[in-house]
């Protein structure tokens, strides 16, 4: 039973990190859709404290909670691993929670950093998490948390991801191609892209079905860390040459990362949705309309 503490629901979706690189687009594909919701991001929703959690989320009293929110900061968390365990283990746990109290359906977002990165095969929903970094571990437990609390929900586990708002892999090679002729990328690191502007519309999609369980979103094909400079840098139309260096030769240090962040898309086939558009076409889309003062945000 709902545990409101409103009868007049006006809030459809209640979106997490809303200020974020994905949570805008979702807010803006929810717009477009004229879908009733509320953002909350950490200066109006500290999710790390049960108690605003609880009462925020029993006051808006949305049918559906999509969970962006996430300590995202991959070599940081080596550092303050509490920090990245109180964001997306603990807060996650308060988001299900109060999902729960109000019978709300929850997506989690999640990563590819929960696998062990080995082999060159595109990981399974099925397949066995192992994390190797301190991110992946926590985004683990904010999944296992989510699964300990209610019976059904949507993890979705995305990898690479980019779009207009917030820092990105794109937006870094821009930066750099104003300033240098050449760049050094690692070329052993494979994954697939995710353009926030093309999972926004099939996270909505999701969650007004009940098609409920754990799926993998990006786009579709795969590349290496390099080969994305590469497409970046001819898409934009910058002559910048891309050394291709293997990971261990890259200098900075931090937190590991997995050489195959290949994820299988087969969950959204087998449940009846439709898949992301490929990468290279993605990127050229986000390109013609970025190449201005909204890229350099």
């Amino acid at each position: 039973m709902s545990g409101c503490m409103r009868e007049d629901k006006a809030v459809s979706v209640l979106v997490t990190g809303s200020s974020g690189q994905l949570g805008r687009d979702v807010c803006r594909e929810l717009e477009r859709r004229k879908i009733p919701y509320v953002g909350r991001n950490s200066d109006t929703m500290d999710i790390t404290d049960r108690d605003i959690v609880l009462k925020q989320i029993q006051t808006y009293c949305p049918d559906v909670i999509i969970h962006c929110a996430a300590y995202t900061a991959v070599d940081r968390a080596e550092e303050e691993p509490e920090r990245a365990f109180a964001v997306n283990e603990v807060g996650t746990r308060h988001i299900a929670e109060a999902s729960k109290k109000i019978d709300a359906k929850l997506l989690y977002i999640s990563t590819d950093y929960v696998f062990p990165g080995t082999g060159t095969k595109p990981y399974e929903t099925t397949d066995a998490p192992e994390p190797q970094n301190v991110y992946g571990r926590s985004k683990l437990a904010g999944e296992r948390a989510v699964q300990e609390i209610l019976e059904q929900y949507f993890i979705v586990r995305i990898s690479w991801v980019f779009g207009e708002h917030g820092r990105n892999f794109v937006k870094t090679m821009l930066r750099l191609a104003e300033t240098k002729s050449g760049v050094q990328v690692v070329d052993d690191q494979v994954g697939s892209p995710t353009y926030t502007v093309d999972l926004a519309p099939l996270l909505c999609d999701m969650v007004q079905t009940e098609r409920y369980g754990v799926y993998h979103a990006a786009n579709e094909g795969e590349c290496s860390w390099a080969e994305f400079a590469e497409a970046i840098f001819q898409e934009a139309g910058k002559s910048v040459a891309v050394e291709r260096i293997a990971t261990g030769e890259y200098k900075a240090a931090g937190a590991v990362r997995p050489l195959n962040s290949r994820l299988s898309k087969q969950s959204l086939t087998d449940a009846g949705f439709s898949r992301l558009p490929v990468w290279r076409d993605a990127l050229a889309r986000y390109l013609s309309g970025a190449m201005d003062e909204n890229l350099r945000n």
